[in-house]
């Protein structure tokens, strides 16, 4: 796979952290903080385990800062991807 969608995204964020009641992912998250969404940083980060592992890539750590939103997360992750994907 060369692209996260949010479709996946929300299903592996509640494969892993579950949902938070009151929180539609099904909705407009895209730009939302994760703490509106009602995810903490481990749980990013149980969400960012799956990911390298389903992917079998590595995401700095250090680009996580500017993740804090789904949007932001998703370009990171596809970002990451687009340059191990072949030419």
């Amino acid at each position: 796979m060369n692209r996260l969608e949010l479709s996946s995204l929300t299903r592996i964020l509640r494969e892993c952290a579950g949902e938070e009641e009151g929180v539609d992912l099904d909705g407009d998250v895209l730009d939302q903080y994760w703490f509106e969404l009602g995810y903490d940083s481990l749980a990013v980060l149980q969400t960012t385990g799956y990911i390298e592992r389903e992917f079998g890539i590595v995401l700095d750590g250090e680009d996580f800062d500017e993740a804090d939103t789904p949007r932001r997360y998703l370009n990171m992750v596809n970002r990451v991807l687009s340059e191990r994907a072949p030419v």
